[in-house]
């Protein structure tokens, strides 16, 4: 039986069209029953359509500050649509502690940085402004402080001296386009365990390639 997964965004929808297509796939142990944006506007939400995916607009902006009242109306949706994991997807709005307890351990989000570095906006700067040289992203579970939560699976990029912000956020989506699906198929395969503040995988291996820069060859 798949398991009914919910995508939350509030723009373009990137990452929730690799998690579209991924779960396209017969093998694929999710279905993305349902696409909820924060915003009316969303590109996002035509994408999910064309791909035959439902939507829910769920506006933030009406209810203000009170984010327990969006939450409400928002988990009656998921609800609704009988959801069992979220995956956020450029979702910007900040979850209260009790909505995020509700779903912890279910609740995907991806970062565009090696976490615990960089969290935050601008995570490409940051990166640059450091001088590292190797950067990436990370799909993590969702815990009340930001960009935090045990780590279910990262990708990493080397940096050139040559990188700008928007060429390192290229490279960076296309590892982003990578590892969200192959996170949510460990999550929705039930291979994932959460040992504290540590994600354990089962049948996990690392990838066996070094990532080394800048290379020495």
């Amino acid at each position: 039986m798949k398991r009914r997964v919910a995508i939350l965004i509030s723009g373009r929808g990137s990452n929730m069209a690799a998690l579209i297509q991924a779960a396209s796939a017969e093998n694929f142990p999710a279905e993305i029953a349902v696409v909820i944006s924060n915003r009316a506007d969303a590109p996002g939400l035509q994408k999910a359509r064309a791909a035959g995916v439902p939507t829910v607009v769920v506006e933030s902006k009406p209810f203000g500050r009170d984010r327990a009242a969006f939450e409400a109306t928002l988990q009656g949706e998921l609800d609704r649509h009988g959801i069992e994991l979220v995956c956020l997807g450029g979702f910007m709005r900040l979850f209260t502690a009790d909505f995020v307890k509700r779903w912890y351990g279910r609740m995907l989000n991806i970062h565009p940085s090696l976490l615990p570095s960089f969290p935050g906006l601008d995570p490409h700067g940051q990166a640059l402004r450091a001088g590292v040289k190797i950067s990436g992203a990370t799909v993590h579970f969702v815990i009340p402080e930001t960009d935090a939560g045990p780590i279910l699976m990262q990708g990493a990029v080397a940096i050139s001296d040559h990188d700008t912000v928007d060429t390192l956020s290229e490279r960076i989506l296309e590892v982003e386009h990578r590892i969200y699906p192959d996170a949510l198929r460990l999550l929705a395969s039930g291979k994932v365990r959460l040992d504290g503040d540590v994600c354990r995988t089962a049948d996990g291996a690392a990838s066996g390639n070094f990532l080394i820069s800048p290379f020495v060859g």
